[in-house]
């Protein structure tokens, strides 16, 4: 039985599709006989704050579904303060540091970017010609962060490229959650090893059962953090409500502000739902006649893991966010695309949806798409001849 460690950022009971994506990897792996263990802070996302039953330790070890599970000391910080939340990585970077000083480190390792600093610690101290690492991808930092607008091309941007490379140089595989990752990978180094992983999810789902009611309004739903990122307060004020009622599962940096908009303007026909488990969402999220998918700007390399878990539910998408996700609405026919940032395509484009479009029958296709071209095990299957 081969030692595989990965290192993550987020894990449960943690929410959300980072900690999602790791949780699913580690327990594919151990279905597939590998040993698997995990290096994690002790839970704190999304609130920022260590979450009860973890405070006040420095260590936390469990063992769940033969998983065994390292939990290090982190200051917990969802802060808008930059100081804060570079502290708050550098942090668990130092968790980690003490941690290889004290502890065997198998010889494959896992290892989930961003956080940038994270992935460079543990590239850093742990490259060996003795032993595997593996960066996994998901999202191109710096640069994504430059196109959110929380950095400029300044020494630290610069300085952040420098640790990107060393992450990229030093990696001997890079999975990559997207075509564009991928592409921007090879650009800097063209014989490096990598493979496209995508956040396939691993669950269950119900056969769709669904009928609209034409004469009620439609029903769409966003679920998720509720971040700068995402935009959901600004789609809140530009949505025209005529013939649409807007739910909202989650929470986040954007939470207070949409409880405030909802009870100043009741004429905005929303419906805040706060936070629920993901089993529970997705009992919930069915019923729903579409759900949306937005971001405030396309992100270069960023592919929503909420159009391969709403897929697997058979759930019909409205992707309003750009880039290489609109490629896969399209090509798989998954819903309908908006012009990315244009909220008077989005209106429009809503009121053009067909009630057809929403029923069972196409709601099952949706499903056997997903089965077909995004299936987690076929894809793991496809990573274990990797390790």
């Amino acid at each position: 039985m081969k030692d595989v460690l990965i290192i993550t950022n987020y894990f449960p009971p943690e929410t959300g599709a980072a900690s999602n994506r790791i949780f699913h990897l580690a327990e594919g792996l151990q279905r597939h006989s590998f040993k698997v263990s995990v290096l994690t802070p002790l839970p704190n996302y999304p609130k920022g704050k260590v979450f009860e039953g973890y405070r006040g330790r420095f260590k936390h070890t469990s063992k769940e579904n033969n998983i065994i599970t390292h939990r290090l000391w982190i200051y917990a910080s969802n802060s808008k303060n930059k100081f804060l939340r570079l502290f708050a990585m550098l942090s668990y970077s130092f968790s980690l540091i003490w941690f290889f000083a004290w502890n065997k480190i198998p010889k494959t390792v896992i290892i989930q970017s961003p956080p940038l600093l994270v992935a460079f610690t543990s590239v850093f101290f742990l490259r060996s010609k003795k032993r595997k690492l593996i960066l996994n991808v998901s999202d191109l930092w710096p640069l994504a962060a430059l196109e959110l607008g929380a950095l400029k091309k300044n020494f630290s941007y610069r300085m952040l490229e420098k640790i990107e490379r060393f992450n990229y140089k030093h990696a001997d595989l890079i999975l990559g959650q997207s075509e564009e990752i991928l592409s921007h990978v090879k650009s800097m180094f063209s014989k490096k090893e990598t493979l496209l992983y995508r956040n396939y999810p691993d669950f269950k789902a119900p056969i769709p059962k669904h009928a609209i009611n034409t004469s009620e309004k439609l029903k769409i739903v966003y679920a998720g953090l509720l971040g700068i990122a995402q935009g959901i307060f600004k789609l809140c004020e530009q949505l025209d409500y005529s013939n649409i009622q807007f739910h909202i599962y989650g929470a986040g940096p954007e939470q207070n502000t949409i409880e405030n908009l909802i009870k100043n303007k009741p004429e905005l026909d929303i419906v805040y739902h706060g936070e629920v488990s993901r089993e529970e969402l997705h009992h919930v999220l069915i019923k729903y006649d579409i759900t949306i998918i937005p971001l405030i700007n396309r992100i270069y390399g960023s592919v929503p893991s909420k159009i391969f878990e709403y897929a697997r539910l058979g759930i019909p998408m409205l992707y309003f966010g750009g880039g290489e996700g609109e490629h896969l609405i399209e090509k798989y026919e998954l819903g309908w695309i908006a012009e990315s940032s244009n909220y008077a395509d989005l209106n429009f484009k809503i009121s053009k949806i067909e009630p057809s479009k929403l029923q069972s029958e196409n709601r099952v296709k949706i499903q056997n798409s997903s089965n077909k071209f995004f299936n987690f095990n076929t894809q793991l299957q496809q990573l274990t001849k990797h390790i």
